[in-house]
């Protein structure tokens, strides 16, 4: 008998993004069209290299942000063009957990992630196969439907998949959601060698989804650095300061941490989120799948350079000049396993 299906409502529609399929349509097909060739890599450890070709061959793993499309979904367009699908028969989405606290990492029980476009069909082999490993707990359908992370991400790869497959979301290869905790570094490491079997399956494709520096009071983070000097935290009294401006120190935080995320090194990352404090949300899930990808390597899965991620694109909600402003950071990355 087939199971009963549960469907994970677009709960963020109508807020985060348009609840017209039309709309939504016309504004995805728009901000992709605007990703052009050829496109060049931006951050320290591979600015100047690009790439002529769209989608990327082989790049079946992107790192894209997760909030309202009116601010991150012209940033996220640059991921979902470099994302090669193309011999993709299963996907995985991972996300970090804004309001349940988890330790270990989540599994939806739902059959069917909801879109303004179409349901996407969930992967419940996948998803059971990874639960039985004892790693992953289940989500509630209330944690799942209050989590944007995840859903953010949905109407662009519904978009990805239907050009890709067709329009029958009955034949679109299967999501496997994945929500992740404040892991410890041990437990990054045992998440990304379950996963590091289905990041070499080239029929597998990943999307990570994290925004980066969240800056502001409202945030606890005012980190702030000015050539020659220690770094600091300013408060709500320190004066503006001019050399550098906030936002071209925010900048600079961000491409250490973005140039620790291209070495491939899962260490690296970790000692630049710790350095800075930088608060990357989805320091968590781009730490397990590093995890996995050195896993690959070790594994015999290619060289050093196998699944680098190479960063396209970085913008911000905006350029913060005063203690009291606030901003976040959008960076869209692939990587070709």
């Amino acid at each position: 008998m087939a199971s009963k299906e549960v469907i994970r409502e677009a709960t963020h529609a109508d807020s985060w993004y348009s609840a017209s399929q039309s709309q939504l349509n016309n504004q995805l097909d728009g901000w992709l069209a605007t990703v052009k060739t050829p496109v060049k890599c931006i951050g320290p450890r591979t600015e100047g290299q690009s790439t002529a070709e769209l989608p990327v061959p082989g790049a079946r793993v992107i790192i894209a942000p997760h909030a309202g499309y009116s601010y991150s979904g012209p940033a996220a367009a640059w991921a979902y063009r470099s994302w090669d699908i193309s011999k993709a028969k299963r996907i995985f989405l991972l996300g970090p957990s804004h309001h349940h606290y988890l330790t270990k990492a989540a599994l939806t029980r739902c059959t069917h992630y909801a879109t303004p476009l179409g349901n996407l069909p969930i992967d419940r082999e996948t998803t059971a196969e990874l639960h039985k490993t004892g790693h992953f707990e289940w989500m509630s359908q209330s944690v799942d439907e209050d989590e944007h992370s995840l859903e953010m991400h949905l109407p662009y790869i519904y978009k990805m998949l239907s050009k890709t497959f067709g329009a029958n979301p009955t034949i679109f290869p299967p999501l496997t959601p994945i929500l992740i905790g404040n892991t410890s570094i041990p437990t990054e490491t045992t998440l990304g060698r379950l996963l590091a079997p289905y990041l070499a399956d080239p029929t597998t494709a990943f999307v990570i989804s994290s925004d980066f520096a969240h800056w502001g009071l409202r945030f606890s983070y005012t980190l702030y650095r000015s050539p020659g000097s220690p770094q600091t935290s300013l408060t709500k009294s320190s004066p503006a300061p001019r050399n550098p401006a906030i936002h071209e120190s925010i900048r600079a935080v961000d491409f250490e941490c973005i140039g620790a995320c291209e070495s491939g090194s899962h260490m690296a990352w970790l000692e630049a989120l710790e350095e800075t404090g930088n608060t990357v949300c989805g320091r968590h899930p781009i730490g397990v799948v590093m995890a996995g990808v050195e896993q690959v390597r070790k594994r015999g899965g290619g060289g050093r350079e196998v699944g680098c991620f190479k960063f396209v694109r970085y913008e911000r909600s905006g350029e913060v000049v005063r203690v009291g402003e606030s901003s976040v950071s959008y960076a869209s990355a692939f990587a070709v396993m």
